[in-house]
Order: structure tokens, then sequence, then C-alpha cells
């Protein structure tokens, strides 16, 4: 599966309207394909070229730098401002990040000093302003156009040609050049879309000089980017210049739009590759080159494979070479990285007229078949739901929703961050909802081995369903640069719409222009379960989205059956594109990185107040997710109420833990559950997994790496091995969904009251499971009908030859919450006509817990260069339980205790966390990190829990 990377060559100036309009009237080339050795069979920039998925002869404008003003004060005019040598002294000096784009004028503004500490409390808000909602913008400093200027030496030289590559813009643009106006506006708009300008008569020699005049954003209109409701409002709408802005230089005939179509034998025994290259003659008068393809295996395992073909272009034109299938027997194949290994292929490309070389491009691609199919038709799903399969096996989604920086700030660095702990979380999906990234960021996800759901996004101009012919054009152009941008990329799964099913001619353009460009991936037609006309039914549904119990996620009988598109029936049947219980208060280090004094106790101790750090609308219920007040009410009555900040926020990661573990364990668990004529459950997208900010709303992780109790919980539901309890009928399932099977296994269940009395032990030995197998009813724990403070505990030890590989804990209640289904239908939240009882966790006897730490030197995820093995144990003299035992490393003095201030180390990734355990009981856990977060501190580990005081020891 090829991608290709942002850096596409361009077809023709305005509009690009790639493969579909470029290749109108003009047939592909297919010459005879000859397959030669790979020693002087091609030009040497084949064979050495080793930057991935670059293409040779583009280069990035403004790479040393743009300067960036607002058009309030810079009012020279774009025929003055584009001319080398005008004066922006004044202006704002503004690095490229990580991809090669300046970025939004808000980074701009920071990146010069403005609003220090922009994410902590309300300071983003008294910095620029406040919008209340998304669309137009109303303030002043924001509401008009904003210039981004860059001066650059290109390096052309006689007969080459030249094109400017515009990928985009958050708004729209007039783009001027040395003095000229080469577009504007209304051409250039769209942050997905991709504009081409034949330059080449424009350019100087020397200083040559580009300005982008960009108009503001306004979602509501503008096929751009949008948080809809997830954040507050960045007050410039994310108004710039999100991917690079580049130059490609080509001799008179060139290559690009290099990918491969993959044919896969069913069991992938064999794959059939067809490599496709653009070829574009520059040039008035016709052309004949021999264009190269090499494709080179994995990490040396092989000898590449050249082809090459003649190909004669006429004038100005540009056509497609297609070379004949090249088979390869036995290939590697790639997998998500718990079901197996990530090995990619190379695709290089180039052409020759007589001894030149023009320019080359280089890609990666793995090979890997995805599918889906509809299954299990019922009264919920009456055309079934959607299940996706790997390289033929069946896969459940466990997922969550991404969000990039609110600012648009590209960063390699943090991005392999969150790739550590997406994988340490258990993830093997994201969900692109209306973001699509740069280039970089597929090309770490091909490699790390996670799934990418793309899309587009709700609620904004992106479901326009009767676009005009404009529009129309925008949308088709953005189809084109989307598909051959995640084009076969191993990572992308799918591709489609949101909330709403596209119209008709929404839809055709789209799809026809996928088909045009080669993008093959499971197209969905919305993530609700509705239907269009090419795409049929989409079987995904959404919600809920505030808070429900755990209980909730594992009903499959209630809907409402007037709702045809099965909006907040969030239970345990189906593929649920976006869904969770709502709220995640972060541990309190995490608060304390970005609330005030005032927002902190606000936090604790007025539920119905509007929490910045969550979004912006008030009130609750319905689709108000701005306050704490549904988290808040279920907490109080089902743990009682607390009485300081430490207190709530401890309660808080309880209640967080238990109800995202149950969410994803409880698709896991019905995932061959098709009795009764209920569809089984297929996948689960945790809304969201990220935020580009510090945030309370829907996120697994904080944006400063914070895992808090939702973290810990949806860790513990995705272990490659894993035991659980079910929570419709109270029975034990063992799951494995690694790559291979799972022998020598045993598992035992223990009910204990909170004395520490075994109430019930079971064991059941010898159990084997094959890949992907979910095993239901292995145990029936024997719960109490009535027990002092209405809870007692479930314990699963899950051992593989003796050896313990996951401890699963639950603290249940005898009194259960009761979800009323008729005012809770269609609801993004549960409402309860009763809840569950845990306030006797509040009565458990103090207890002894101790631990010891020792760490080592080993590279881990992410730069981590350090690993440390932790061993906590209670030794409590009486049965006292050691209740949700958290860790942390922190920076310590020499004496062994913690330094003042904010002490935690962040890029800490642990095997486990929020334990429990009962006296004689011990648990060895791993943690990673990176020891240059010490910042040359004695490392210390900080211990404490529900009902155990905090301490500390030093990390030995």
């Amino acid at each position: 599966m090829i991608r290709i990377s942002r850096a596409r060559l361009g077809l023709a100036a305005g509009i690009a309207f790639a493969v579909a309009t470029a290749l109108s009237g003009v047939p592909a080339a297919m010459a005879s394909t000859s397959i030669a050795a790979p020693t002087g069979s091609a030009p040497a920039s084949v064979a050495t070229s080793t930057q991935p998925n670059s293409t040779r002869g583009l280069s990035t404008v403004g790479s040393s730098g743009w300067k960036v003003l607002t058009s309030a004060t810079a009012t020279q005019g774009g025929a003055a401002i584009s001319k080398a040598g005008f004066d922006t002294s004044k202006w704002l000096s503004v690095k490229p990040d990580d991809s090669g784009a300046p970025g939004t004028e808000i980074a701009a503004l920071l990146q010069n000093g403005a609003c220090p500490n922009v994410y902590f409390s309300t300071n983003m808000k008294t910095c620029f302003g406040y919008l209340a909602k998304p669309g137009a913008n109303t303030l002043s400093q924001f509401d008009v156009p904003w210039w981004y200027r860059a001066d650059f030496t290109p390096n052309v030289a006689a007969g080459q040609s030249a094109t400017l590559v515009v990928n985009g813009v958050v708004g729209s643009a007039d783009v001027w050049l040395n003095g000229k106006e080469v577009s504007t506006k209304t051409t250039v708009t769209g942050d997905y879309t991709k504009y081409t300008f034949n330059v080449g008569s424009d350019l100087v020699s020397g200083t040559n000089s580009i300005a982008f005049e960009v108009y503001p954003n306004n979602p509501s209109s503008n096929l751009t980017v949008d948080n809809v409701d997830w954040t507050q409002v960045p007050p410039d709408e994310n108004t710039g210049i999100q991917f690079p802005v580049e130059l490609q230089v080509n001799n008179a005939l060139s290559v690009g739009n290099a990918h491969v179509v993959e044919n896969n034998a069913s069991n992938l025994s064999s794959s059939a590759l067809t490599v496709k290259v653009n070829v574009t003659n520059g040039s008035g008068s016709s052309q004949t080159g021999t264009v190269y393809a090499t494709v080179t295996p994995p990490n040396g395992a092989g000898s590449p494979i050249t082809v090459n073909q003649s190909v004669t272009v006429a004038a100005n034109k540009t056509t497609t070479v297609s070379f004949a299938p090249l088979t390869i027997n036995n290939p590697q194949v790639w997998w998500p990285y718990q079901m197996g290994a990530q090995p990619l292929y190379a695709l290089d490309t180039t052409l020759t007229q007589g001894s030149a070389s023009s320019n080359s491009t280089h890609e990666t691609f793995g090979i890997r078949t995805v599918t889906s199919s509809m299954i299990d038709k019922s009264s919920e799903a009456p055309a079934g739901v959607r299940q996706f399969q790997v390289n033929g096996k069946p896969i459940v989604i466990r997922g969550g929703g991404w969000e990039p920086d609110l600012f648009l700030r590209y960063s390699s660095a943090d991005i392999a961050n969150q790739v550590a702990i997406i994988k340490n979380l258990g993830l093997n999906t994201l969900r692109l909802e209306g973001h699509f990234m740069p280039d970089e960021f597929y090309e770490q996800m091909d490699a790390a081995g996670i799934l990418i759901d793309s899309g587009f996004s709700c609620c904004d101009a992106w479901e326009n369903s009767s676009p005009n012919a404009a529009t129309l054009a925008v949308m088709t152009n953005a189809a084109t640069a989307i598909g051959q941008n995640e084009r076969n990329h191993p990572s992308v799964i799918a591709m489609g719409w949101s909330d709403n099913a596209p119209g008709s001619k929404q839809e055709s353009a789209a799809v026809n222009t996928w088909k045009a460009n080669d993008f093959d991936v499971v197209l969905l037609s919305s993530a609700e379960y509705n239907s269009s006309p090419i795409l049929g039914t989409s079987g995904q549904k959404e919600g809920p989205y505030d808070y429900v119990p755990p209980n909730y996620w594992y009903d499959t009988s209630h809907f409402d059956s007037g709702d045809s598109t099965r909006t907040n029936v969030g239970g345990s049947w189906g593929l649920d594109s976006e869904e969770s219980a709502g709220d995640t208060v972060p541990t309190i280090d995490s608060l304390n990185r970005f609330m005030s004094a005032s927002d902190l106790n606000n936090l604790w101790n007025n539920p119905s107040f509007n929490q910045y750090h969550l979004n912006y609308e008030n009130g609750h219920g319905n689709y108000n997710f701005g306050t704490l007040f549904l988290f808040d009410q279920a907490l109080t009555n089902r743990y009682g109420a607390w009485n300081s900040l430490n207190s709530y926020v401890e309660e808080a990661q309880i209640q967080e833990y238990e109800s995202t573990r149950a969410q994803f364990e409880a698709f896991v668990d019905h995932s061959n559950n098709t009795s009764g004529g209920v569809s089984a459950s297929t996948g689960t997208i945790y809304w969201q997994a990220n935020k580009g900010w510090p945030s309370m709303l829907w996120n697994l992780y904080n944006s400063d790496s914070d895992q808090s109790g939702s973290f810990f919980g949806a860790k513990q539901a995705n272990q490659s091995l894993h035991a659980l309890l079910a929570q419709d009928n109270g029975t034990v399932t063992l799951d494995s969904v690694s790559g291979q099977s799972q022998s020598g296994l045993s598992i035992e269940s223990k009910v204990y009251n909170t004395a520490g009395s075994v109430l019930d032990d079971q064991t059941v030995g010898n159990v084997t499971l094959s890949s992907q197998q979910v095993k239901t009813g292995v145990i029936t724990p024997k719960a109490p009908s009535s027990t002092s403070g209405n809870v007692y505990f479930v314990e699963l030890l899950l051992k593989q030859n003796g050896n313990l590989v996951d401890r699963n804990v639950y603290w249940q209640s005898t009194k259960k919450d009761t979800i009323d289904w008729s005012a809770t239908s269609g609801q993004p939240q549960g409402t309860e006509s009763s809840y569950a009882d845990l306030t006797g966790l509040k009565s458990l006897a103090a207890a002894t817990v101790t631990a010891t730490a020792t760490a080592s030197a080993a590279p881990g995820p992410d730069g981590a260069d350090t690993a440390a093995t932790v061993t906590i144990t209670n030794t409590s003299s009486k049965p006292t339980v050691g209740f949700f035992l958290r860790a942390d490393v922190r920076r310590g003095t020499a004496s062994g205790g913690e330094q003042s201030g904010d002490n935690q180390v962040t890029s800490a990734l642990w095997s486990d966390n929020d334990i429990t355990l009962w006296p004689g009981e011990s648990e060895t856990l791993t943690v990673t990190y990176n020891s240059a977060d010490l910042n040359g501190a004695t490392p210390v580990l900080s211990v404490f829990g529900s009902n155990v005081a905090r301490f500390d020891v030093v990390i030995k």
C-alpha cells in the first residue's frame, strides 16, 4: 500500500483536479515492461535515494523562515509586499514547524512572545478574545486578513519548468509572487486542497518573494479545519497556512504521483504490484524519455526489482505510465502492531532523457489487505453492522478520536510521544474526523502499526449536501489531495463522512475522484447509521457523549426505533464511531499545570460552573458539555460527597476508570454475541483519545501526557491477553487480541467483602486461546446478595504457565445502577432511576503498603532510556485491601523526598497502574521514562491509594 507524500507534482495552473482531469483524452502509456537486475539497470538516483517519502526537485518555500503581520498594519498591498527588499523589520518572524508550514496567526504571535503560558486557566481568552462558537470571526484582531511573506532563492536552470504548489490554506488567500498576483482567494481556498501554478516566467535570479494575504477562516463556509464542540474555539479560527508551500523544479519531462496498486492473493501468498507514475511534459514540444521504477523489499530482505519503459508525452501534457504487474511471492505482510510486524517496501521512480536524469520520487508502502463487510442483521441494525478485517482476520476496533495541537503546530517529537502513549494504552485505531495531517504523521503510524479511520468533519461546511458548482469544485479538489496523500498507506483503512451522509453530487464527485486516484480503502457514507446511493449503509452508530454507568455499555436491547440513525445507543453491539462517558478529570499534577486556584475551587465546589477547559457550552443535558454536572451527579450518588479538592479528584479517578474499562471490555465481550437476534459488537472509538490543549472533556490522556483513571481503565481493558468480568451477566470472559495463539492459561476469580474475607474462589485451567479469540462464560463468580456497605470486590488473576500476566479487580455493589431507558433512549447521556451504592469504599480500613524500585538503562519508546522495576506489596497485618494504588516517577531530593512544585516525570509509561492488592499480594510493574526529564534530580517513586497515605522511595 503505497503512500505518496503531500509534496506531489502539480499538473496545471489553477485547481488541480489531478488524474481525472489531467488524463482527459490522454491514454496511459503501456509500453513493454522489462524486469532487470538492480545493478546498472537504472539511474543511480533510484538506487541511492534514502529520504523517506520524498520528491527530488521539490523544495519548501520559506524553510528559513516567514514574516507575518496583520493587514491592519501592513497596508501596502500585495504588489509592494511581495517584492524583494520589502521592509519587514517590524513584522513577526516565524520559524516553520516540523511539517515545513508557517502555521496559524496565533501560532505566529506565540512564537514572538505573546501570551506566555497560553493554555493556563483563561489566558487564551484574556490575550486574544473569545468566540462563543465556531463561525465567522468577530474579534477585531482576527476579522481582517493577515499577510504571510517569505523570501527564497530557486535553483532553476535553462530549459527547466517551475511550479508553485499551495497545499491549501485555512481560510482563503490571494497569492502574490515578485509583485504579481498569481491567484486570488476565489481559487485558493480550503485547508485540504492543492493548487499548482506555473511560475517559471515569474521567477528571477537571486532572491524571490512570495506573499499570501490570508482571509479569516469561517468553518461554516470554508472547507477547512474545525474543532466543532471539542474545545474552546481558537480565537483566530486557525486562520493561516497549515501545510508547506512548495516549489517544484523539473526538466522538460518529470515524474510524480507515483504509487502502487496492489492485487493480493486472498491468503497473501503473493502480491501483484502495479506501479503507476505520472509523466509531465512542461515544455512546448513533444518529449520522449525512459521511466524507471524500483521496488525494494523491507530491511534488505531480497533483491530490488527494477522495471522501465519508454514514454512519449505531447507538449504541456501529462500521461500515466502503468507498468505490467510485478508479482512478489510470499511477501512480507504489514499488520496492526498487536497482530504482527510492520514491514515497509520502497518504491523509487525517476526518468532519463539520454544521459540526463530528471527528478525522482521515493515512497514506502506496506502489503496488506483491509476489507469490511456487513454482518448480523437485527432489529437494531436492519442492514447489519460494519465489521473490519485485516489480512482476512476480523478485528474489533478499539480506538480513539484524534485531535492535533489547538493551533495546528506540528511536532514530529510530539507525535512520536503520542504514538508511544497510544500503543501503551492498547488502542489499535485513531479516528481523524476532519483533521488530515502532514505526511510525517502517516509515516509514523505506518511504522507503528496504528490504524487510521479518516474522514470529513461534522457540523460545518463539509456537511453541505447540496454544494454549488464552486463549492463542489473545492470538494473535488480536496478529495483528490486527500486521496493521493492517504492513498494506500498501510495504516489508513477507511475514509468517509461524519454525522450526515453526503448528498448525491458530493458523494459522486468524491467517490469517482478516489477511484480515479486509486484510493482503495473502505469508504463509509456516515459515522451514524445512515446510507447513501453509492456507498449504501454505513453500519456505524454514534454516542453517547456524557456520563453513563458501566453497565450501560453491556446493553443490547434498548434503542429508539424512531431514529433510523441509531444515535446514542452506545451499548455493545455494532461499530460505534464515537462514544464515551464524557468527562475526564486529570490527576492533581496535571490540574495544577493548567488551572488557577479559582478554577480548582470551582472544580470541586460548583458542578454547574462552565469550565473553560471543557468547552464553550453552558448548562448540562442534551448536547451541552461545558460543565461537569452529570459526571459529578453520578459521582455524588455512587461514591458519596467529597470534602476537598484531593478527595474529589481521587473519587473522579475511580469512576473514570470503571466506566472507561467497561466501554472497551463490553465491545470485546460481545464481539461474538449473535444470540437472540442481537448484532455482534465490532468496535468502539472512544471520544476522544487526546486533545490539542489541556482538557477535562473526552480524552484518555491529556496534552501534557497525563494518565488519569480513564487511561488506566482503558489500558486494562485493552491488554493483549486479558480476563474481564462482564457487567451484564457476571461471568468471566478471556480474550486474546495478539497475533499468536496463547496456551497454558489458567484463570482464578476471587470474591472479597470489604473486610477482606474471601467469599468465593474458583479456578479454571488448561485454557487455550487462538489469535483474536474471545471465550465467554469461563467462570461465574458467586456474588453476594448483600454485604456490609453494599460493596464487594472481584479479583481476576490470569496466569500463563504459572506466571501472572493479568490482574483485573472490580469493585461492585449489591445495589446496581438502574438506567431509566425511557428517559435515556436517544440522549447523549444516561438517566438513572437508582444508582449503585459504592459509598462503602469510604469506610475501608487503612492499609499498609511498601514498594521497591530498581532502575537500569534500557532503550524504550519515544526516546525513553531508563526502565525501572517496581514491586508494590500489601503488608497489612489485617485482611485489608490496598485499593486503587497509584505510582508515579518524580524528581526527588538527595534525601529521598520529593522536590517542591511540579515534580512528576511525565514521560513515564507504565505496564499497569491504579492497582488493588490484598495482604500478602505483590504486583511487579515496569515503567520506562526519559532520564533527562529528571533534570539531574534523584528519581523517586511516589505511591498512594484510596486508603493508603502517600509515601516515597528512592529508585535505585
